[in-house]
């Protein structure tokens, strides 16, 4: 089966509104620069079949304007990276993503950081996937959990109606740096061998099984190998390397990678 990537341009978005936080974007030719509108299509010319973007509370980098801009332009999958909140499932309904992945969100965090807990809102969970998906025409969209590599929350999952887990894969990309990619270190092989047992377990249970964050383009291919890989969600080290390169070209190099895997 092919995997998948899943481009991120929050990163292009971030990077916009460290020039232009204090400015409303309508006010601004073009919308601001970088713009992750032109990002998401240089994406799609690179090879990405997965447009990601998440959408904050505090609306730190992608805001609503970018959502509404995007939803009709983009020709790939659009996965719409959310917390469980009233809020968002309604944005989620009104631009009908194809994809919505749920994660836990810190105001104070840089990036998202763990899992989601599913296991202790299991109710809640089943409430927000039963809203996102009412009224959908099939097959309706895909809700996938961005969940760490732990049984107890595979198994969550299932019971709350996910379509798909997202392997937080922080842990592994932690391991390999400080080992530098050496896959004899025990401590490395360990957190591989968590994610073979997750991704198990998710396919087992019928769900797709996603993985990503802090994967970048020395760690990238040990998880794409991993049996029954979906989907590869990858974004800070695409658009740090697009700097050099052009983004079209640094989401080429990681679709080669993971074809190469």
């Amino acid at each position: 089966m092919k995997v998948q990537l899943g481009v991120n341009i929050d990163h292009v978005a971030s990077l916009r509104q460290a020039r232009y936080r204090d400015q409303k974007l309508e006010s601004l030719r073009g919308y601001g620069e970088p713009d992750p509108v032109r990002a998401a299509h240089e994406a799609e010319m690179g090879g990405a079949e997965i447009i990601t973007v998440h959408l904050r509370e505090d609306r730190r980098h992608i805001c609503d304007l970018d959502l509404k801009r995007l939803a009709p332009m983009v020709q790939a999958k659009m996965n719409l990276e959310m917390g469980a909140t009233d809020e968002m499932v309604g944005i989620a309904r009104s631009h009908g993503a194809e994809m919505v992945t749920l994660v836990p969100e810190g105001r104070n965090e840089v990036t998202t950081e763990g899992g989601l807990d599913v296991a202790g809102q299991l109710a809640r969970m089943k409430s927000v996937i039963a809203r996102l998906k009412e009224g959908r025409p099939a097959p309706g969209v895909v809700v996938s959990a961005f969940i760490d590599a732990d049984a107890k929350q595979v198994e969550a999952a299932k019971s709350a109606g996910f379509d798909a887990c997202e392997l937080h894969t922080g842990p592994y990309a932690h391991a390999f740096a400080n080992v530098g990619g050496d896959m004899l270190c025990p401590t490395l092989r360990g957190e591989i061998q968590k994610l073979i047992d997750a991704g198990h377990a998710v396919r087992a249970l019928g769900m797709r099984l996603n993985a990503g964050h802090g994967l970048n383009y020395f760690n990238v291919q040990p998880i794409a190998r991993l049996a029954g890989m979906s989907e590869l969600h990858i974004g800070h080290s695409i658009v740090s390397r697009s700097v050099y390169t052009g983004l079209r070209e640094a989401v080429r190099e990681m679709k080669r990678l993971i074809e190469g895997a």
